[in-house]
């Protein structure tokens, strides 16, 4: 664990260095006590020597305060050092998912990374510091404490022969067993914080439906089978520990047996016994806080195997981040023989795909649920790649951009409009940290959001609760395409996005755009005929297939599933 986790002691490492070297001067004052303690006996108590008694009382006193004093520094040093191995972990591993495309995020689920960032990190970092003091103390306490018992007695040193096996039998099962129980436990942790996300993210669907009881229940039945995880997992510890103390009791009952036979046959001095039992003592303790350290190593593997498996996850743009193309010429898209797949799914999403876009048109793309709609228009920032084929952007393949500049320049505004806890401005400065007021106010009256927003007392610094639940949903998408417009792009690629706008309003947006930049490129996916019949060109989805490409008029007239989509929607209108 320590190999893996060492590179991220960084800025700790002093820390890291010093706890273990501190924790050894404590064990060599704590080892010399119990010599002292027998010098005190022998040569002063049994021998009437008051002075001997004073002087020796004198050193353990300062022995004792000087143990504290270290020992104190130690634990401090233990826990700057974990907490900062934490502390970078957590950035590690954060800075990581940043680098993830959308096919690295299908590997993990939301509730999975936040628990590695959390309670992973958190047993990692607890482990750090407790394995810098204890799995330093233990070893060195156990090999110091067992010499000077071997000095007093080497005779009385043979109960160890068979307490030890036993002993390292119990470490032994730990190891064995405790991996699997904790790895489980982890995920079962995942479980718990995937039921709680989703049900919090969805609190109000649950409120409107009155599925409290419902969600309580489902909520119930993963909190049982945590517990009974966490108990499979702790049930070890329960059978392991008594066994470890059972053993060690009866060491020290041995000790006090054989060794008093052996002070009355005159074999050991009172002294002598007294401080081997306080060596037994220090060497038993030692054992026990192998098993210890064992036991929660065991544990902290699980975790990191799990924080691990995140930063050992290579990015899939990895190489177009910090190199590239820096300047995307214009605004035409290319599909040259494009199909795509999901990672781990055997079903193309896509199908041969050839499609051509001039810079500066308006492309819409319409299709039934399922038809890859979006999945077309991702490919285009390269928040997937092609599975085969390629897709150019003002005449070059995507993937010769440097990242950052090829999505500057192909914005796309998504079906799910979030927005962040702040203020308006501060979520308009996503577009664009270093936008004026003015800019601001001019992409807000684009996308026909200047009035709701200027209309506030606060104007721009508007507060905006997290997610933006204090706006509609008409009001986020606007809100969106604002922030999105600040980015100045060549592209803009409209998901679905304006589907909680009214048709006048989505007009105006369309308008708006025009006038503001016509070189502009627009792809528009929409459920609508009568938002998108007056593009450029009209691309018809069906299974990952284009079925039909040209105008509104043209599709009426030879392609069978635009004309159902247009004759069911003007039936709507005529029944509504």
């Amino acid at each position: 664990m320590l190999r893996k986790t060492g590179k991220y002691f960084k800025g700790y490492v002093l820390f890291a260095v010093l706890t273990p070297i501190l924790m050894i001067l404590e064990v060599v004052v704590d080892v010399i006590i119990p010599s002292l303690m027998r010098s005190t006996i022998n040569g002063g108590v049994l021998a009437g020597n008051v002075n001997l008694v004073y002087r020796n009382g004198l050193y353990m006193i300062i022995a004792a305060i000087f143990a504290f004093l270290v020992g104190g520094i130690s634990t401090y040093f233990g826990a700057r050092a974990g907490q900062g191995l934490g502390k970078n972990l957590r950035l590690a591993v954060f800075n990581r998912v940043q680098t993830f495309s959308f096919a690295n995020l299908d590997k993990f689920e939301v509730s999975s990374l936040i628990t590695r960032l959390t309670n992973d990190i958190e047993i990692v970092s607890d482990i750090a510091r407790m394995s810098l003091r204890i799995s330093v103390r233990a070893p060195f306490l156990f090999i110091m404490a067992t010499i000077m018992a071997v000095r007093i007695n080497t005779q009385l040193s043979l109960i160890f022969i068979v307490a030890l096996p036993l002993m390292a039998f119990g470490v032994f099962l730990t190891l064995k067993f405790g991996l699997p129980r904790f790895r489980k436990y982890q995920t079962k942790i995942d479980s718990i914080n995937r039921r709680t996300q989703e049900n919090l993210t969805a609190i109000r669907v649950v409120k409107a439906f009155v599925r409290e009881d419902f969600e309580i229940e489902k909520f119930e039945t993963q909190n049982k089978k945590l517990v009974r995880s966490a108990l499979n997992a702790m049930n070890l510890m329960i059978l392991i520990m008594p066994f470890m103390m059972l053993i060690m009791y009866a060491v020290i009952v041995a000790v006090l047996w054989f060794g008093g036979n052996f002070m009355l046959q005159g074999g050991m001095q009172a002294g002598d016994l007294f401080s081997y039992i306080m060596y037994v003592g220090q060497i038993l303790m030692a054992v026990m806080h192998v098993a210890m350290i064992m036991m929660n190593f065991s544990r902290a593997r699980a975790s990191v195997e799990r924080i691990f498996e995140v930063l050992e996850t290579e990015p899939e743009f990895l190489e177009s981040v910090d190199q590239g193309l820096t300047e995307v010429p214009n605004g035409s898209i290319k599909f040259k023989n494009v199909s795509f797949k999901y990672p781990g799914n055997q079903h193309f999403s896509l199908k041969n795909i050839n499609l051509e876009i001039d810079s500066g048109s308006t492309l819409a793309v319409i299709g039934s649920t399922g038809s890859s709609k979006s999945t077309l228009v991702h490919l285009i920032p390269r928040l997937y790649d092609a599975t085969e084929g390629e897709v150019e952007v003002g005449g070059i393949p995507i993937k010769d951009y440097n990242l950052k500049t090829l999505r500057d320049q192909v914005a796309i505004v998504l079906q799910e409009n979030t927005l962040f806890s702040g203020t308006i401005r501060s979520n308009m400065q996503w577009g664009n940290k270093d936008a004026t007021d003015q800019e601001m106010i001019k992409a807000l009256e684009i996308s026909q959001a200047a009035d709701f927003v200027l209309n506030r007392a606060e104007g721009l610094d508007a507060r905006v609760e997290r997610g933006g639940t204090n706006f509609s949903g008409g009001q986020k998408q606007r809100l969106s395409i604002a922030r999105t417009l600040l980015k100045e792009p060549k592209i803009i690629i409209f998901d679905d996005s304006t589907s909680a706008v009214d048709m006048t309003t989505e007009a105006r947006i369309r308008a708006g755009l025009d006038q503001h930049n016509p070189k502009l490129t627009k792809i528009v996916i929409a459920q609508r005929i009568s938002s998108i019949q007056n593009a450029d060109k009209i691309v018809v989805m069906d299974d990952g297939n284009i079925c039909g490409a040209g105008t509104h008029e043209e599709l009426l007239e030879d392609n069978k599933i635009y004309q159902e989509i247009y004759e069911s929607q003007q039936k709507g209108m005529v029944a509504g």
